[in-house]
């Protein structure tokens, strides 16, 4: 028996910072036999690769043209919001919903209000602490609870937080718990912590360039280290191999 991917929520294009473009991307999807594929690009918050709101319009126009020319694959608008402080706690607005069919969400630095600099510094070996810590687990969870986030990206990624709060928080929601292969998180000890609640997960390609749509063996793997039943991971289905 093996596993394959069945689709991949969590890609970026040229609109961002990515190499590919939507249809390369798609592309990719269609050659790896995935069902679905979003295209996720970075929150219009981020300082150097944030999307440009005008360009929505145009993303929009050329994915539902894609979907209009293939039956073998879905094509989803999203985007993955990034994680701040201050109001609802994303840089896209509860209105701005309503132009992705659904969005995603994480933690990045190169963003104002998110304390970026501190858990920079804290990578580092510098000033971090139990207060950084209550900080960004508060600004994650409030950001799970006042927004409709389909998968919370890379969670414990860039600074300190507490996954199992974090991770009850997704499971009283409904937010899907992302295990990345573009960033080591969640790690095998974070992925044991979240599973001890009800927390369902997601294996996320993050692609930035189109070849690696679809990637998922790297988190199962750790998934697998980290003894999560295989059954708690959306994307992911068992097949029979030749």
């Amino acid at each position: 028996m093996g596993y394959i991917m069945t689709f991949d929520y969590h890609t970026h294009t040229v609109y961002s910072h990515g190499k590919g473009t939507i249809r390369d991307n798609v592309e990719e999807a269609r050659r790896k036999g995935l069902s679905e594929i979003a295209i996720s690009d970075h929150g219009p918050g981020h300082l150097t690769y944030g999307i440009k709101r005008s360009a929505i319009p145009e993303m929009r126009e050329e994915i539902d043209r894609i979907n209009s020319e293939y039956d073998d694959i879905k094509v989803y608008l999203s985007v993955e919001a990034n994680i701040v402080s201050r109001g609802n706690c994303l840089d896209i607005t509860s209105n701005e919903f309503e132009d992705y069919d659904f969005v995603i969400g994480g933690y990045h630095y190169g963003v104002t209000g998110g304390y970026c600099l501190a858990n920079w510094l804290a990578g580092h070996g510098v000033g971090s602490g139990r207060k950084l810590l209550v900080r960004n687990t508060d600004m994650t969870v409030r950001a799970i609870y006042e927004n409709r986030l389909k998968i919370l990206t890379h969670p414990g990624d860039k600074g300190p937080f507490d996954i199992r709060e974090i991770a009850a928080a997704c499971s009283d929601t409904g937010t899907w718990m992302e295990i990345s292969t573009h960033h080591r998180n969640l790690t095998v000890e974070q992925i044991k912590e979240a599973a001890h609640t009800d927390a369902v997960f997601v294996i996320s390609s993050d692609a930035h360039v189109p070849h690696r749509v679809g990637t998922f063996e790297g988190g199962l793997e750790r998934a697998f280290e980290a003894g999560l039943d295989p059954e708690r991971i959306v994307n992911i289905k068992k097949v029979e191999t030749k």
